[in-house]
């Protein structure tokens, strides 16, 4: 097996609180060596000066799409865009057709990421059959085909007796339940966040409390259920807050937060030109939110709050996108430019280097409980450790999706310079890509 030098990078393994500059041999498929002034006879040199070399990222939340929706992107397509984007472990959400709801299904689908995936794929299960709320899945089979949590995805489970007996029996069997916290009963449908955009746009919105109201909700059913409860994509400051308190009551509630919520803001939908835009490339649900909201859960992740990063990679066929703002898909495709919209926001001094790190590798593995899964990942301990990315944190890029691996080229970034790209990245000990031009 090939020998691989990393020369000269910062190295950063928040798993250990190492930060320091030195040389990363991979050696016989794992990280052998971090020191200074390592030479190995024959090996191959990546030239790391300026650059920071981290564990392979893990991202709790992402759509392959496949099966069922192979128009929008394939299991190969997609893990080729994660794999560009430094993401080595990525956690499939179950909105698929069919969905993985019992085991034969989950069975047919893990073989499909055995055949097809560049990157380690671990399946999350559904909550209910079919997504549809009206019945538990089979949570124990799922548990025992190897799923690392279970969710309907972006159809909240709406029955609190139904979600409290989800989250007692996931937690029975130790896994977390991640839920897309909202009140649907509350916006019947919004396209984007209700204020004062949503107003002058004339579009429906979702209003932040419909998120508050269903974290709320699904706390208490986790301190009376012991269970564990992550929250995806939280957006907004009441959100943030209740995420607090709960932390304060010693509950065992985890969240995460997108790059999309992080760095843009509702502001997209109407774009920057004297008309409005309505630029369906910008509807994700939960939808932007306000400067406000923004700011405010940057902050909570820089404080270490909010626990992880995940993409929530979202990607679409065009023709599910250029149609009027009310009618279009919600979601952004964003493996191949998270890291970069990150790297900006790290280039502005509002979010700290190593507290990115850490949201993209440690955290996200303590979240779903992972290391005992799969040894190795999150971590640079030599012995271990088979996954590494080296960032440059330095050169500017244009993004532009028609040069991405994803098929979903849905994105409102496409033309904007961002700060910092994803320079190599090595998985399960080999080197598995390497950037050769300047493009996100």
């Amino acid at each position: 097996m090939e020998r691989i030098l990393i020369r000269g990078g910062r190295v950063l393994d928040p798993s250990r609180s190492l930060d320091m500059t030195a040389d990363v041999l991979v050696a016989d498929g794992v990280v052998a060596e971090i020191r200074e002034g390592i030479n190995p006879a024959g090996a191959r040199i990546i030239e790391a000066a300026d650059c920071v070399v981290a564990p392979g990222f893990v991202d709790l939340h992402a759509h392959l799409r496949e099966p069922g929706y192979e128009q929008k992107g394939t299991v190969r397509t997609e893990t080729t865009a994660a794999l560009r984007g430094g993401f080595t472990t990525v956690c499939a959400m179950p909105n698929t057709r069919p969905a993985p709801d019992c085991g034969p299904v989950l069975e047919s689908i893990r073989d499909i990421y055995a055949r097809e995936a560049l990157v380690r794929v671990l399946p999350i299960g559904c909550i209910t059959r079919g997504r549809e709320g009206k019945e538990l899945a089979e949570l124990a089979e799922l548990a025992a085909g190897g799923v690392v949590a279970f969710s309907d995805d972006g159809s909240p489970v709406a029955d609190p007796r139904l979600m409290r007996n989800a989250l007692a029996l996931a937690g029975a069997l130790g896994l977390p339940v991640s839920e897309h916290c909202d009140s649907p009963e509350m916006h019947a449908g919004g396209a984007m966040n209700e204020g004062a955009v949503s107003e002058r746009l004339g579009l429906s919105g979702q209003p932040s409390a419909a998120e508050a109201a269903a974290i709320a909700r699904n706390i208490e059913l986790a301190a009376a259920t012991g269970g564990r409860l992550h929250i995806a994509h939280v957006t907004t400051e009441r959100g943030v807050e209740l995420v607090a308190e709960a932390r304060r009551r010693g509950l065992p509630v985890t969240c995460e937060v997108t790059p999309s919520h992080l760095f843009l803001t509702e502001d997209a939908v109407a774009g920057t030109g004297d008309e409005p835009a309505y630029d369906t490339s910008a509807k994700i649900n939960p939808p932007l939110r306000t400067e406000t909201d923004r700011r405010a859960l940057l902050a909570a992740l820089n404080a270490g709050l909010i626990d992880a990063i995940a993409t929530d990679h979202a990607p679409h066929a065009i023709e599910e996108k250029l149609v009027e703002f009310e009618a279009a898909a919600f979601g952004i495709s964003c493996f191949e430019s998270a890291v970069s919209t990150l790297l900006t926001l790290v280039y502005r001094g509002e979010l700290r280097l190593e507290r990115m790190v850490e949201a993209l590798t440690t955290a996200p593995v303590r979240c779903f409980g992972l290391a005992q899964r799969v040894p190795g990942i999150g971590t640079l301990e030599p012995g271990v450790a088979r996954d590494v990315v080296v960032l440059d944190p330095r050169t500017a890029t244009i993004v532009d999706p028609e040069r991405w691996a994803s098929k979903g080229k849905n994105t409102p970034l496409a033309g904007r310079e961002l700060k910092g790209v994803v320079r190599a990245v090595i998985f399960e000990g080999t080197l598995a890509w390497e950037r050769e031009a300047a493009h996100v």
